[in-house]
């Protein structure tokens, strides 16, 4: 895998005054998991993030990514793109049941999926995002107990690992300049490297 679009472990950690807990922040490509009461928070245009967690334990984690337009030979069974949404559910996916997680247990809760980048309508990236997630999700046998995806707004997606806990916000008077240009960024970084090696789905 490319590191230029490996998911990375968010780093961004603070402590959240509103909510009394510590919390990490995902951008673009990020994920983070915990077994801790803490709070996992992301702002998704047309990207998609999945919230995961085992219903028992309370080990969970979100990812926040984007299928990339094209890519790959389209007689292949996956395209680059598809390979890469994958690679970004699998890669949460075993991190939280490394982290004790049964799999039996797991249910998810989606977002994002947003039309909110000009320019990216012909390709409709936001509607693609949402389907792959549901149709990934449904794939594996994971439980979908919520979802709020497409509309035209950004979004902003609070979720508290422990408890299952989303809040959701709309983001309707953002000027979301920086979102977007940090979704355009995103989009180009993943466009221009080629997605390699082997991925396992189970």
């Amino acid at each position: 895998m490319n590191p230029a679009i490996e998911e990375q472990l968010a780093t961004n950690l603070y402590y959240d005054r509103t909510f009394d807990c510590d919390a990490a922040k995902i951008l673009p490509g990020e994920y983070y998991y915990t077994g801790k009461p803490m709070l996992i928070v992301t702002v998704l245009g047309s990207c998609v993030a999945a919230c995961i967690r085992d219903r028992v334990s309370g080990i969970g984690g979100m990812n926040h990514f984007m299928l990339p337009d094209g890519g790959g030979d389209a007689g292949s069974p996956m395209s680059a793109s598809m390979r890469y949404g994958a690679y970004a559910m699998e890669v949460l996916i075993n991190q939280i049941l490394k982290a004790g997680a049964r799999r039996e247990n797991l249910e998810a809760k989606v977002f994002g999926g947003g039309n909110v980048l000009r320019g990216f309508t012909a390709i409709n990236v936001g509607e693609r995002n949402a389907q792959f997630v549901r149709d990934f999700l449904r794939t594996e046998n994971i439980r979908t107990v919520a979802e709020d995806l497409n509309d035209v707004h950004p979004r902003k997606v609070y979720f508290f690992p422990h408890t299952g806990k989303v809040l959701v916000k709309k983001l309707k008077q953002l000027n979301n300049y920086t979102l977007v240009k940090r979704e355009q960024d995103y989009a180009s970084r993943l466009k221009t490297h080629a997605v390699s090696g082997d991925i396992d789905l189970f």
